[in-house]
């Protein structure tokens, strides 16, 4: 063999094995697991989601956290594909919005127990409430509902027979105390309690505005309400994607269920 075939066939191995790396590096990155984007609203679940993203983290999962303000956008953005999951709200919520809004959320599982309570800035005790007395609650559908209903365990007002998760102000048959209500955008309710007699707020506007559902609420909603257990959403399309289903596991395990108990006792129970 001469010099120029030993040198041509060193050249074609060398160009195979350069081939072979850069084939072995693409599939790589083409096997690379993208990252789970997971929807939360501020404030403690967004701190619960911290911890679960060191829990996923350590079982390979890369969890990505993006945080809502409000109770609308979450949704809108599991329905576009801008995140996988989201974790903030209840069952009745979830179905109101799959219902006026075309929707396809279902739960994969359940988070923790997230209770609203009434709040006042005013008065200490629930029957310290004076008559014509002026409730906040919130103003979409399915937690106006709630307000009411626990109002209505507090027994200041009466819901007509057979009305629960979808009772409006239109619902209400006895008011002796003859309470007006306004409804406001739930995350502003904090805030309204300088200007309102009492409001219905849930604990995840609640504990970042300073509010300790534990000791702070003229009353608070039963642990088995309705409404009372947040879950975990997905689209009917990706539920059964196996990032959640790792993902579930590091959210309902002893690292995180130790951290909801220290940070927020009396106010947020896990619910698994």
């Amino acid at each position: 063999m001469t010099l120029f075939h030993s040198l041509l066939r060193m050249k074609k191995t060398l160009l195979g094995a350069t081939f072979s790396l850069g084939m072995l590096a693409t599939s790589g990155a083409m096997a690379q697991e993208e990252p789970l984007r997971v929807g939360v609203t501020v404030g403690p679940h967004a701190q619960i989601g911290d911890v679960v993203k060191q829990v996923a983290a350590k079982q390979g999962l890369e969890v990505k956290l993006i945080e809502f303000s409000d109770f609308i956008q979450p949704n809108a953005a599991l329905d576009s594909k801008d995140i996988d999951v989201n974790i903030y709200q209840h069952r009745p919520f979830m179905q109101a919005q799959n219902s006026t809004r075309g929707y396809k959320l279902v739960p994969v599982a359940d988070a923790v127990v997230q209770l609203m309570g009434i709040y006042s800035n005013r008065y200490k005790k629930l029957d310290e409430l004076p008559d014509n007395a002026t409730i906040a609650i919130p103003n979409d559908p399915s937690n106006g509902a709630r307000a009411l209903l626990v109002l209505q365990a507090a027994k200041l007002i009466k819901i007509k027979d057979g009305v629960s998760t979808t009772a409006s102000l239109f619902d209400i048959v006895e008011n002796p105390k003859k309470l007006k209500f306004i409804e406001i955008e739930a995350a502003q309710l904090p805030h309204s309690l300088s200007d309102v007699d009492a409001a219905a707020v849930n604990s995840a506007y609640a504990i970042p505005a300073g509010l300790d559902p534990a000791k702070d609420t003229l009353a608070l909603e039963d642990e088995k309400a309705d409404f009372a257990v947040v879950v975990i959403a997905a689209r009917e399309d990706n539920k059964d994607d196996p990032r959640i289903a790792r993902f579930i596991k590091a959210y309902q395990s002893d690292e995180v269920k130790a951290f909801v108990e220290k940070t927020f006792p009396g106010a947020y129970f896990t619910a698994w």
